[in-house]
């Protein structure tokens, strides 16, 4: 069985995750096929995601991506989180892993409609809410979520959800109707009616936003597909890296490990990961480099198992829902988190010693991040305790 040893994956990194300063990509396609996808729970890691992997991206790069172009859309699939795709890979979500998502959301949301009192039928009310969603769309109209509701009665309504549990609340029926057709591809997120940072969509078909409707994958052939692009990024990984990544059961990775012919290696933890079959050769080693990344951004949260570039810091980087804030790191590894002082300068907090060429290249990149946010704060609802550390 080959080996493939801590300093190797994290010289994979630096290579495929185009984050190494001298291994930036072209334009904002190329870092999300790098990525295999880009998380988009929160609007601003789309945009800082691609920064740190783009020389002279501009944000209407990343708007002309998403928005004119359309090689780039959002989608809700794995573990109901909502990604950017390159836009050739979304069948093979929809099949799989947005397929999984949506039947359990689409159960789970008729039971509480009945609960709720809304219907004696949460199913059948849920079918007549997104005929009338999906009718009042097909002109091709792009409509905010409130244009929505205020023009489709069969979106009103409001239920009470995890009655006597600590996380209790009282929401309206319409953002989840949204979210449901969204899962299952009928709508999608279009232009986005705020600033970059925020989270304004313009709902519309998604067969029309792509300008065709291109079929599903199977479920087997779209979990080979997304597993196939998940170790060509990330490999090697363990069979529990990539069922949390997909949100997916275990049969489903083993059946998938076969289709995709996956290779065993050994890791510097004694445990097994999984490599593509062409990918046993080891990558040449990279110059030092620093960066920066986001909250949430793909590559921190590319693997379950993250000893080999986070260390020990894990409490200290990640919420106590598993996740990641902003981190800095240093030759593969992370080393600190950043932030945004007063006059919205970007400051790195380190977490442990680097060397001063590590600190002066992570300067260069603190100064590259605050001429580019060109004064713009950057909010997030998932600071991690080094982050508020910080900022104290």
């Amino acid at each position: 069985m080959r080996h493939i040893g801590d300093q190797q994956r994290r010289t994979r990194i630096a290579r495929r995750h185009a984050i190494s300063p001298a291994l930036r990509v072209a334009d904002p396609v190329s870092a999300t096929r790098a990525m295999t996808v880009l998380h988009s729970t929160e609007p601003a890691t789309v945009y800082l995601s691609l920064h740190a992997r783009v020389e002279g991206l501009g944000v209407a790069d990343v708007d002309g991506a998403l928005y004119a172009d359309r090689s780039l859309v959002k989608q809700l699939a794995m573990r109901r989180t909502l990604f950017v795709f390159p836009r050739d890979l979304l069948p093979a979500a929809w099949g799989s892993a947005s397929a999984r998502v949506a039947g359990q959301l689409r159960a789970r949301f008729a039971k509480e409609l009945e609960a709720g009192g809304i219907a004696r039928d949460g199913a059948a009310w849920l079918d007549t809410a997104s005929a009338a969603v999906l009718a009042r769309l097909a002109n091709g109209d792009e409509l905010s979520a409130q244009a929505l509701r205020e023009q489709v009665p069969e979106l009103a309504g409001r239920i009470d959800i995890a009655v006597g549990k600590a996380y209790a609340a009282n929401v309206a029926v319409s953002p989840r109707v949204l979210t449901q057709l969204a899962v299952e591809a009928l709508v999608v997120r279009g232009r986005n009616g705020g600033h970059w940072r925020v989270s304004r969509p313009q709902w519309t078909l998604m067969a029309g936003w792509l300008g065709e409707d291109p079929e599903p994958f199977g479920a087997r052939e779209g979990y080979a597909e997304l597993v196939r692009r998940w170790l060509r990024t990330f490999g090697p990984g363990t069979a529990a890296d990539v069922q949390w990544w997909l949100g997916g059961t275990g049969g489903a990775v083993k059946q998938a490990f076969a289709d995709v012919e996956a290779v065993e290696v050994s890791l510097d933890t004694g445990g097994t990961g999984w490599v593509l079959p062409d990918d046993l050769d080891p990558e040449p080693a990279v110059e030092p480099w620093a960066a920066l990344l986001p909250v949430l951004d793909p590559t921190v949260m590319g693997w379950k198992e993250r000893d080999f570039y986070l260390g020990p810091h894990a409490p200290t980087l990640f919420d106590t829902n598993g996740n990641a804030g902003t981190t800095a790191w240093w030759g593969g590894r992370i080393v600190g988190c950043w932030v945004q002082d007063a006059a919205a300068a970007v400051r790195v907090s380190l977490l442990e010693d680097v060397p001063a060429a590590g600190r002066t290249a992570l300067d260069t990149e603190a100064e590259r991040l605050t001429d580019w946010l060109a004064g713009v704060r950057i909010g997030t609802v998932y600071p991690s305790p080094a982050m508020k550390a910080a900022r104290d």
